[in-house]
């Protein structure tokens, strides 16, 4: 469990740096190239980062709804049973 809050603190974490380096470019009346180059850099491998975080959680996700949906069909099935059973044939 701790493992998933640090993930998920990471991608809070990347997408609070990145808003940090988008202030930085817009106080910046004259840019240095070599410093916003770095930024730059810096930017870019937050996004690959965050990227592959949420694939991770939007497969989480995924794997979530295949669990309920199968819990949801074993349901289904018990209570189509159960009707059955509880049909009078006349």
């Amino acid at each position: 469990m701790a493992e998933k809050e640090t993930k998920q603190t990471n991608l809070s974490q990347s997408l609070k740096e990145l808003s940090e380096i988008v202030d930085w470019f817009e106080q910046q009346e004259d840019v240095d190239i070599e410093k916003g180059l770095e930024k730059v850099k810096q930017a870019a491998a937050l996004i690959k980062k965050s990227r592959g975080r949420l694939t991770e959680i939007e497969n989480e996700f995924e794997e979530i709804k295949k669990e309920i949906g199968v819990e949801e069909e074993n349901v289904q099935e018990i209570e189509d049973d159960d009707t059955e059973e509880n049909q009078v044939s006349f």
